[in-house]
């Protein structure tokens, strides 16, 4: 059998090609949308992708399920679990096979089970993957969202995400249910799960590309209890807020995700097209370091640094109703951010500049921004006086554990719909943890035309420098 395994960074999404050697037919699961990457490594190992499946309805990113079956000519296999709002809208128009929990279906010399493993998401399967060729006993589990390395796929997405009120609690009773089930299969199948460390889909995904089924009875913190409340208190509590984005999402997956058929050439833009008229309709994200836009950058951009970060902010700050213009330094990072940018569906990419165009901007004698810095030196005083607005963009979770005094509290992918909430009756000091959060918000700010200077090092540099914080 051949099994190759693709893992996306940013997304912190894995995706699997299984293959049959004897018979040369491959299978390709949780797909995202950049499916070329699938189809090269077939090419690469001499098979044939026969089959296109995943395991739910995924909420962070576009499914390249349907793309890929198109592209390749494949069979598309689909949940038909969940209940009747969760059925996928286009499965009768790409002629999709249906799968339910006991079934099973055969890739060449590869036998695939498939498992209703219902709670993150009510249509969830995974697939129990045999290779017929050396043993008749099962091998490994894609496990999808279900069950992650050291953690288990959120229950709360549906009522905090796609607004389905009053869902958590039977989600995460249906979850704990499903690893009652899981723990029957044989300690040494292996576990080939849906996200790593970084995915907002759980909360404390680990590091590790794979496990095994007995492993994770012993180490998982989901599976070491036998009590369903006990369990179900710990699933839903200290989940992460999820990306507003995750509704789009859902939504796009389950209704049919666009057919690109080939990924989208960017189109150059000359710098004198990037006016303040271009900035009053379109959102013109400036990819480049927190410290270079610090420094200089044209007003009105909104600064997302292209690390491993971007598409997660992308998906919070950036609307899916405007065009979007990228300004970034070379043409390999312009089709990073592109690519990022399409995975989570923002297809509105209206053109590229150049960061030349930040001088020609200043040649045409239009003022260019910086970002202020200030330390903790600096601020204590001011916040002592009442003389600052401090806003935290930190997660509630840190939040709890100690704040500055007087901060207000908004969330950074909160903080473009709540920026009516910060007063402007003083100049305004944001923060995070260390400082890569807080350039982003200084941005937002700055765009809605308020005087912000930004905390070097954070929260993080003020409690190291001796001053204290506030407790509830």
């Amino acid at each position: 059998m051949f099994f190759r395994r693709f893992y996306d960074q940013g997304l912190a999404q894995a995706s699997y090609l299984i293959g049959s050697e004897e018979t040369g037919e491959a299978i390709v699961v949780d797909a995202n949308r950049d499916v070329a990457p699938y189809v090269a490594a077939a090419d690469e190992e001499k098979l044939r992708i026969t089959h296109v499946t995943e395991t739910h309805i995924h909420a962070d990113f576009v499914s390249g399920s349907r793309e890929l079956a198109r592209r390749v000519g494949a069979s598309l296999l689909l949940s038909a679990e969940g209940g009747p709002d969760w059925q996928y809208a286009f499965a009768q128009e790409e002629r999709a096979t249906l799968l339910r929990d006991g079934g099973a279906f055969s890739v060449g010399r590869v036998r695939v089970d498939v498992l209703h493993t219902p709670g993150h998401t009510p249509e969830h399967l995974a697939f129990l993957v045999t290779d017929l060729a050396s043993s008749g006993r099962p091998l490994g589990l894609v496990s999808g969202d279900f069950l992650f390395v050291g953690d288990v796929g959120r229950p709360d997405l549906l009522e905090r995400a796609a607004n389905v009120t009053g869902t958590m609690e039977a989600a995460a009773r249906a979850l704990f249910r499903s690893l009652q089930h899981f723990r029957e299969l044989p300690d040494f199948i292996q576990v080939w799960p849906g996200h790593g460390a970084g995915s907002a889909c759980g909360k404390v995904l680990g590091a590790m590309p794979q496990s095994t089924v007995g492993y994770e009875k012993l180490a998982n913190w989901a599976l070491t209890s036998r009590d369903e409340d006990v369990f179900v208190r710990g699933v839903l509590e200290g989940q992460p807020d999820p990306p507003v984005y995750f509704a789009a999402m859902k939504r796009i997956n389950r209704d049919g995700p666009p057919i690109l058929g080939a990924w989208p050439e960017l189109r150059w833009l000359d710098a004198a097209a990037l006016t303040p008229q271009l900035l009053s309709r379109t959102i013109v994200i400036d990819a480049r370091s927190a410290e270079r836009f610090a420094e200089s950058h044209i007003p009105g951009t909104l600064n997302i640094p292209l690390n491993k970060s971007f598409v997660t902010w992308a998906g919070w700050l950036v609307p899916y109703d405007r065009d979007v213009h990228l300004l970034v330094d070379d043409a390999s990072e312009a089709a990073i951010a592109a690519r990022a940018l399409l995975l989570i569906g923002l297809d509105r990419i209206a053109g590229c500049f150049s960061s030349d165009a930040i001088a020609e901007w200043k040649r045409s004698g239009r003022p260019v921004g910086c970002v202020a810095q200030t330390d903790s030196a600096a601020l204590a005083p001011r916040i002592a006086n009442q003389e600052v607005v401090v806003v935290d963009v930190r997660d509630d979770s840190e939040w709890a554990l100690g704040r500055l005094p007087g901060a207000l509290h908004i969330p950074l992918g909160h903080l473009d719909s709540r920026v009516a909430e910060i007063p402007r009756t003083a100049p305004i000091v944001v923060h995070c943890q260390g400082g890569s959060r807080s350039a982003i918000a200084a941005s937002v700010l700055l765009r809605h035309g308020m005087e912000v200077s930004d905390l070097r090092g954070g929260i993080g540099e003020w409690s190291r420098a001796g001053h204290g914080v506030a407790h509830d």
